[in-house]
């Protein structure tokens, strides 16, 4: 099973953030080619962020509980995500609101278009 490991270092943060990004109206994903090794070969590299505007930590958290479930079930299908990449996820208060079901496509759309 592949873990989800997460950036550390502010470098590192600063360094994917000059890279590849897509912007929705729940979330925006930043992707860079691996540049930090994850700590076992089968683990993936991605953080979730949030923003302290978007709400209390209540709300903050049950986001990135939202997405991270989301990536899980992305990475069960194969060819999904690439293991290749170090991604960034921030999540936007629209996304508090709205449903796994609705999320689910619109983040495998926007997994697929960072691949090209």
């Amino acid at each position: 099973m592949v873990k989800l490991e997460s950036l550390k270092k502010s470098d590192q943060f600063r360094k994917l953030l000059k890279e590849k990004k897509i912007h929705t109206d729940y979330f925006s994903i930043f992707a860079a080619k691996n540049f930090f090794l994850p700590k076992h070969k089968s683990n993936l590299l991605i953080s979730f962020v949030m923003k302290k505007k978007i709400g209390n930590a209540v709300k903050r958290n049950k986001i990135r509980r939202k997405l991270k479930a989301i990536v899980q079930k992305l990475l069960k299908k194969k060819g999904a995500i690439n293991k290749d990449y170090t991604y960034i996820v921030f999540g936007k208060s629209n996304a508090y609101a709205q449903k796994q079901n609705v999320l689910l496509p619109l983040m495998e759309k926007s997994f697929s278009k960072l691949k090209k």
